[in-house]
Order: C-alpha cells, then structure tokens, then sequence
C-alpha cells in the first residue's frame, strides 16, 4: 500500500541537506464510522454552508475570518495566508539536541515517521540517522503542517526516523492547577505495603496487541447483529462499588490475584513491612 506523505521538504543538519516525506505513524481513528441519516427517508443528510442572511453559498467562495471583536472580522484569502514564508515550510532544520529524558510527556504530541524522498536523498538522510543515533539524543527543528509551526523531536527508529510534534508551553496546563486541592497527607504505610504487592503481581510486558478498542468492537458485533436481524441485547449497568473499608477492599484484590493478604498486627492493623526487607528498583519513566 502506498501511504501519502502529509509533508515534504528538506531535513538539514548544518550544511547536510537531503530530500524527506514526513507519514503520519498512526491510523486515523477506527474502523467504525457514521453518517448522519434521517430516519423518515433512509437519506444521508448533506451539511450546506449557509449564510444566514443571502442562504446557500459555495464553499470555493468563502475566506477565513480572524475575530477582532463581536461580530468584526479580520479578512484573509488562502493566497494571502500562503504568502507567510517560514523556512519550516520547506526545512527541518535540526536546532539543538536534548537528552530524551528531559522532554516532559506532557509534552510529546502526534507520532510521524520521517523518510528519504526519493534514491538520492538516501546517502544523505543515512548519514544524518546515523549521526543522530550514535549521539543517544533528540533532535529538535520546527515545521509547518497545515497553518501551524510545530516543534519536532526526533529520534532513528530502525532504517528511518521517528518525529513526534511537542506542544508549545502555552498549550499544556501547569498540572498545579488540577493538583492543589489534592489533600497533603501522607497515605497509610500499610495500604501501601499492599497496593505495592497487588503492583507486582500485575506487572508484565507492554503489548501493545493485548489492548484493543472494546468499545468499538462491540460496535462491530452490534452492526453484524443488525444486518442480521437480530435485535441488540440489553446491557446490564454496572454496579457502583462504593469502597467503605479500604484495607479490606485492598486485601481482597491482593487475595483474589493468588496473594497472601497480611495478618492483622496489634490493634486490627496490618504490619507494614520495612522498607530494608524489600528494596525496589527505581523505574525509568
């Protein structure tokens, strides 16, 4: 299958330049989509663009309007939007290189693979990958897709590169923001002793194939059932669990995942287990 690139330039590295197409690394959306349908007729409804005081307008006829005030707008016609030049509508131009642990996750935003345009470009774009994978870095440059300059981090992943769009700092929230109202006090050591315990029986290796859209594959089975006949059975709600007792909400899960939950010490409460008893690995990420 022959993807389509959703931009193409030049990546350069100082004087080292070489032809690129930029893919998008993901497919857009699911599998499942809808039109909206008038029931009455079985007819696919069509949105017309519409002003409110002439009606019906052709789409070829409009420009876009930037908002100064209520109801007041800027004018500007897609030539005159083209007429901005920056070099990142034409150049990755790589600026500086960064550890990649010093990128907040906040911060990584759409997956795109990054790839030679074209037999020539290959000698060049090889040394640039090879380059960027013998220093462990990120690179960081800018591009433009669609009417916006993103920043671009980018890494060698296999023959080519990988490049994620960041988002600004204007973009991401200061978590503080959301966080502040969270209480101070610290959470009961032996609770803890037991969610760690229930942590390491789930752990296990990120495959990615284990975790599919459930929701749209229902989706799927309830449109085969349709186009079948069959009427769609009725979904029982979930129960609300309301946890009361949190250390025995706690030792239940620890018991029901084929753990041992802890004896109870003096005074009804579970002994929490010296920290020297068990050391753990501090995880990356």
């Amino acid at each position: 299958m022959a993807y389509r690139p959703t931009w193409q330039g030049h990546l350069k590295l100082s004087l080292v330049t070489c032809p690129v197409a930029l893919y998008t690394a993901i497919n857009s959306g699911g599998d499942v989509h809808f039109n909206l349908i008038n029931p009455k007729t079985n007819n696919r409804i069509k949105m017309i663009t519409t002003d409110p005081d002439t009606g019906p307008i052709d789409r070829s006829d409009l420009v876009k309007g930037y908002e100064v005030s209520k109801g007041e707008y800027i004018l500007l016609s897609n030539e005159e939007i083209n007429s901005v030049k920056l070099e990142s509508t034409k150049t990755i131009e790589v600026e500086r290189f960064v550890a990649g642990d010093e990128i907040d996750r906040l911060y990584w935003d759409s997956p795109y693979f990054l790839a030679p345009d074209g037999k020539l470009a290959q000698e060049a774009f090889g040394v640039i990958r090879t380059a960027m994978e013998k220093s462990g870095q990120i690179a960081l440059g800018r591009v433009v897709i669609g009417t916006r300059e993103r920043i671009l981090a980018l890494e060698p992943r296999g023959k080519g590169i990988l490049a994620y769009t960041l988002r600004t700092d204007a973009e991401v929230r200061n978590p503080n923001e959301i966080f502040a109202s969270i209480s101070d006090k610290a959470a009961d050591p032996a609770m803890i002793s037991i969610a760690e315990k229930i942590i390491d029986q789930q752990e296990g290796p990120f495959d990615p194939s284990q975790f599919i859209d459930r929701y749209e594959e229902a989706l799927k089975a309830l449109i085969e059932d349709k186009k079948k006949g069959h009427k769609p059975a009725k979904v029982a709600e979930p129960e609300d669990t309301n946890v009361v007792d949190l250390m025995s909400a706690l030792r239940a899960s620890l018991a029901a995942k084929g753990g041992a939950a802890p004896k109870d010490g003096p005074k009804g409460k579970t002994k929490a287990k010296p920290a020297a008893d068990k050391p753990r690995a501090r995880k990356a990420g």
